[in-house]
């Protein structure tokens, strides 16, 4: 058995947009079956194994939903509506869910992979500074690379401010001699851009291509997102 749990709570937190309210007026209307009976009572306490019916379609429960998503420039990687679009407005309704927050950020001119979740226990461990949680990034550059850049990334670098930076995997492109990749494991503000300006070069394009072990969907189309398996989940927090 998984667990009981009010029926109106459940469908609430499964389904973007409907309210415990919405769920009892549903109720009323015998929209809802429970292992096939109908139930006239929002406030019905159900198994979260149960076979729950809206309409004739199943409701699904997942305690939580991990949600990949290429993130375009120009979106902000909040939960609260402002002048820019939010990582939250590109969710589709099916995959939105109460609770969704971006675990870590992007800055708003940078491209790629965030994470979108309601596990706040995940998140946690992710951006936790004792997990070192890698994150790998696709660097182009205004100036041509050199081979110093790879040494000087390993051994950490102080940059303006007088911040630390852990060591960094630094690997040049052997096609593009502006073009690069950099595995991080912590998360300070702007960092990528602030290391490369500390060696005297700029950043001009930036994308996040992974998240632990987990690499960002290439069929993944700027703007589109994707409901994780938990699979790819777990390795998230690999090392």
């Amino acid at each position: 058995m998984g667990g009981k749990i009010r029926l109106d709570r459940l469908i609430a937190s499964q389904m973007g947009g409907v309210s415990r309210a919405d769920v009892k007026k549903m109720c009323l209307k015998k929209r809802i079956s429970v292992n096939g009976k109908l139930v006239r009572r929002s406030d019905a306490h159900v198994d979260t194994d149960d076979e729950i019916l809206l309409d004739g379609k199943k409701v699904e429960y997942k305690k939580y939903i991990y949600i990949m998503l290429n993130k375009p420039q120009g979106v902000v990687c909040s939960t609260k509506e402002g002048e820019s679009r939010t990582v939250i407005d590109l969710v589709p309704e099916k995959l939105r869910r109460k609770g969704l927050f971006p675990a870590g950020r992007l800055d708003k001119d940078t491209e790629g992979f965030v994470l979108l979740t309601d596990d706040g226990e995940l998140s946690h461990k992710m951006l936790s500074p004792k997990s070192h949680v890698p994150k790998t990034y696709f660097v182009r550059l205004a100036k041509p690379w050199d081979e110093t850049y790879k040494e000087k990334f390993a051994q950490g670098m102080t940059i303006d401010g007088g911040e630390k930076c852990l060591p960094a995997k630094f690997e040049g492109s052997g096609e593009n001699d502006r073009e690069c990749t950099l595995i991080l494991h912590e998360g300070k503000f702007h960092q990528v851009k602030r290391m490369f300006k500390k060696l005297g070069n700029e950043v001009v394009y930036l994308r996040r291509v992974a998240i632990g072990n987990v690499n960002l969907r290439q069929d993944l189309a700027l703007g589109e997102c994707l409901e994780m398996l938990h699979k790819d989940v777990e390795n998230l927090l690999a090392k």
